[in-house]
């Protein structure tokens, strides 16, 4: 059975920097698009980043461009995203996901999910 572990997660002061690590078991995701979401509090989930697996190709949310940045190391399935200029808007619970497309990654209904991991920044 495929799953994510999300780790990572912590209380950070505006400003500072955090990384999120999502470690994939029971397959491979060599060949998965792998990507964060999150939840924050009393708002819907959203798309944070994407990166494909074949030639490393990514994508960000508005929100996020330019301050956060999605790697992953096939050999060890597993993906990273290392947040930086947080800022409290970005407190909310992270989610690793993996879907087998790319394209359109943002609007799919993802087929794997970790649990999630809390990232909360204070002001």
């Amino acid at each position: 059975q495929a799953q994510l572990v999300e780790s990572g997660g912590g209380l950070v002061q505006a400003g500072g920097s955090l990384t999120l690590s999502c470690q994939g078991s029971g397959r491979t995701f060599r060949s998965y698009a792998m990507g964060w979401s999150r939840q924050a509090p009393g708002k819907e989930r959203e798309f944070v980043a994407v990166i494909n697996w074949s030639d490393g190709r990514t994508k960000y949310s508005d929100s996020v461009k330019g301050r956060f940045s999605i790697s992953r190391d096939n050999t060890q399935n597993t993906v990273y995203l290392q947040m930086n200029k947080l800022e409290p808007a970005d407190t909310a619970v992270y989610y690793c996901n993996a879907d087998r497309y790319y394209v359109d990654y943002e609007k799919r209904y993802l087929e794997v999910w970790g649990q999630g991991t809390l990232v909360t920044v204070s002001s």
